[in-house]
Parts: C-alpha cells; structure tokens; sequence
C-alpha cells in the first residue's frame, strides 16, 4: 500500500526512532497495558486468557488465524468451544492444576477449529493473579504443530510397524531368541525361549544371560566371545528348564548396532540339538558296542572319528588319531592308502586285507569293509571303515598250512618207503620162484644121475 502524503503515519506503517525522543520511551514505559497489547497482538501464536471458570477474556490475532473464530465470536465464550468430542474434562482438570499454582509447559493436544477440523497444538497456561495475588483466570500461549506432529506421528507409525513386524519375525521363530546388553542382562525375549526356561518374560529381562544354562561360565564366555569377535557360530549349551529338564543347543549370534554403527547388543538363536544329539549319542553307543576297530575317514584321507576297539588296536588316544592319516597306522601304508581311494572310486570294499601295527610293535591282522556315506542331498562325506581282526584266524590258517605240508611230506615219505617194500617183496618172490627152480632143477638132477648109475 503506498504512503498517504498528507498523513505518514497512515499507509505504510511508519518507523519513529525512540532514540531521538525520549519521550516516547518514557511514555511507552509507563503504558505497560498498551506495550503488552501490542505484543499480544503482533504474535502469531495464539494468546488467550480465561477466568477461573473457563470463560474467554481475551483473544489475540494469532487465535483467530490458528482457530478461525474471530475475537467477537470468541470472547465470552467458554474454552470448551476448542475441544474436541471426548475431551471435556481436560479444562476442569487443567483449571484445577493452575489453582494449584502449577505452570503446564508445553503440553501437545488436539484442538478443534470453527470449521469442525481438528488440529495439534503445543500450549503453556499460567495463573493470572491480582495484586492481592488472588487467581483471576489463566493465559494460554497455543502454537499449531499440526505438521511437526503428522510428520513425526508418521514416522512413529512407520517405526511401530518396523517394530511389529521385527517382534512378528522374532516370535514366528521355533528357536528360542534373546537379546543381550553388553554386561550381559537379557533385553529381550521370545515365546520360543519363554518355553525353553519356563519363566516369563518379565522375570527374564533384565537378568543374566548365563543363569540359564547347565554351564554358566561357558555361556558367560560366549556373549563375550560375541562382543569380542562380532559373532560366534554353533557354540554349544544346554539350556535348564526351571522344572530341571535339559535342552542341548547351538548357538549363533552376532552383534546389532544403531545407525551410527555403535554395538547395542547381541542377538542370539539357539537352535534346539537335543534330538540330534540323542541320536548322535545313540550312533555313539553302536559304534562304542562294536567290538571291531571302526573308523570314519576324510576324503583327503584323515580320520574324522575312532571307536574304543580302535585305540586299544593302535594304542593310540582319540584325540591324537583324530585328524592324522589313516595310512599311518598299517605295514603297509601304500595298500591301506589305496584302500580307502577305491572305496571312494567305487562306493565299498570287502574284505580288504591290512595289517596294523600297534605303537608298541604288535601286529594285528585285518579284513576291512568300508563303504562311503553321504548327508541328506546325497553328497558324500567320507568313508566308514569297519575292520575285522582275522589274526587268530590267520594262525590257526597258517597252523593248518603246517600241518598239511607236513602231513604231505609225510605221505611222501610213505609212499617211499612202500615203493622199497614193494621192490622187495617182488625181489623176494623173484628169489623164492629161483630156489625153487634151483631146488627142482636139483631134484631133476638127481633123479638123472640115479637112473644114470
């Protein structure tokens, strides 16, 4: 709008400098109520007093702009006409705090504007007292933070459902999940877990992780290794139900971190074994049971695992046959390396002739039968080896070869000396038929010369 000439105060609005005219400070000091009035006046936050019983006394420009009822419709009126459907008692109870002498400091609200809309507000109210300091009514000071509010509250929502759909995840979950802080408190748990230990999870949070297990010390060093390493991977514990059954499981954890990517915790999942683990010790006890050597071997070649039969075979402790070659501990190293690669080649053996030596010297022969095994997509693994001692056996082979070549060699001499017996008697026959020959030719002589004389 342009200036009016005739009149500079009029128009644009005109600038005086107080600075050149006392006068004006001093009577601007000494009209507060005029001072004040234009400051209310000039805010664009809404700036409304009431009487002690909630009635409007005043209403300033910025109330009309953020409520849309002008100062007439609004001054004498109750302040009830802002409140939306089911606030009615916030008035009573906000009057009451300020009868009180209590000061409400920013206090976020829904309001309702003349057209019916609904909008948030942050408010303050205070007392208004006299000079007597009697309650006379209250001031508010109201700012529409509608947008900070629509804006916030969907972030929220947002959150709330990341929140949700991160607790859905969480108990969909069979295996029990916790999280941890860093001094080892649980934070956090799901029903999988609230099973496992029987406890609730009121009582769980906010004690130590490490109550829960047979292995308290052990656990403790988990969630540390965790914090140290930023994860740990099928490490094994067992859970105690509070009504003492226990639940062999592993478990796998990582750290999580806020968006500054400080570490808040760890989160953990055990994966229940227990099942696993019986029939593990169920294979166990088979293999323990069997009085032949048994063994299961890499496909480099390594033995992977030993049964008791084995050791007292080799005279060596588990833990030192794990994880050395199985070709090791034969005569012949060679035929034994070359036993296991046909059973890879070819899927078995049977009756696989080694000999092993025992670290004292002793030797034991053996039959191997060995065949490969595979996991549940059929891929093989390795080679399970079962070996028979046939050394009694061998003996008792070689007493009978003995025997046999003896009894052999003794035939031989029978059938020696009977061809000399038997050379004999022919000679003696020979010899008798001659005597008697000689005896009758003799005879015959003599009855010649009988009839010759």
């Amino acid at each position: 709008m342009a200036t009016d000439e005739r009149n500079p105060g009029r128009g644009k609005a005109a600038i005086v400098d107080v600075d050149r005219e006392p006068h004006l400070v001093e009577a601007l000091s000494e009209d507060k109520t005029f001072l004040l009035a234009s400051v209310v006046e000039s805010s664009d936050d809404a700036i409304i007093t009431k009487t002690s019983k909630g009635i409007i006394t005043s209403w300033n420009k910025g109330a009309e702009k953020i409520y849309g009822f002008s100062a007439k419709d609004a001054i004498g009126q109750p302040i009830s006409i802002l409140l939306p459907p089911g606030q009615g008692d916030e008035v009573p109870t906000f009057l009451e705090r300020i009868v009180q002498g209590e000061r409400i400091r920013h206090y976020e609200t829904v309001r309702r504007r003349k057209d019916g809309s609904l909008i948030w507000v942050s408010q303050s109210i205070s007392p208004i007292r006299d000079k007597a300091g009697r309650l006379i009514g209250a001031s508010t000071i109201a700012r529409d933070i509608t947008a900070e509010v629509v804006a916030r509250k969907g972030s929220e929502e947002q959150l709330a459902s990341a929140s949700q759909y991160a607790r859905s995840l969480i108990e969909s979950s069979l295996d029990p999940l916790v999280t941890i802080s860093a001094d080892g408190k649980i934070t956090d748990a799901n029903e999988a877990t609230i099973k496992v230990t029987g406890i609730p999870r009121e009582q769980l949070i906010g004690t130590d992780f490490s109550n829960y297990f047979t292995e308290p010390e052990k656990a403790r060093e988990g969630y540390q290794q965790v914090f140290a390493q930023g994860f740990v991977t099928d490490y094994p514990l067992t859970i105690r139900h509070k009504d003492g059954r226990l639940t062999d499981v592993l478990y796998n954890a990582s750290v999580y971190k806020d968006t500054n990517g400080n570490v808040l915790g760890v989160f953990a999942a055990a994966r229940d074994v227990t099942v696993q683990k019986q029939a593990s010790q169920y294979a166990r006890s088979l293999i323990e049971s069997s009085l032949d050597p048994l063994v299961t071997i890499s496909p480099d070649g390594k033995i992977t695992d030993v049964n008791e039969a084995t050791i007292r075979v080799t005279g060596i402790a588990r833990e030192q046959l794990i994880g050395t070659d199985f070709s090791n501990y034969f005569t012949e190293p060679e035929k034994a390396r070359e036993g296991y690669q046909q059973v890879f080649a070819k899927g078995f053996v049977t009756d696989y002739p080694l000999t092993i030596r025992h670290k004292d010297g002793r030797l034991t022969d053996v039959l191997y039968n060995a065949s490969v095994y595979k996991d549940t997509n059929g891929n093989v693994l390795g080679v399970f080896a079962a070996a028979r001692d046939v050394t009694a056996r061998k003996k008792i082979e070689q007493e009978l070869a003995e025997q046999r070549r003896r009894e052999l060699e003794r035939l031989a001499e029978l059938e020696k000396f009977q061809k000399l017996t038997v050379g004999r008697e022919l000679k003696m026959v020979e010899l008798k038929k001659e005597i008697e020959e000689l005896r009758r030719s003799n005879e015959d002589l003599k009855k010649r010369l009988a009839q010759g004389a």
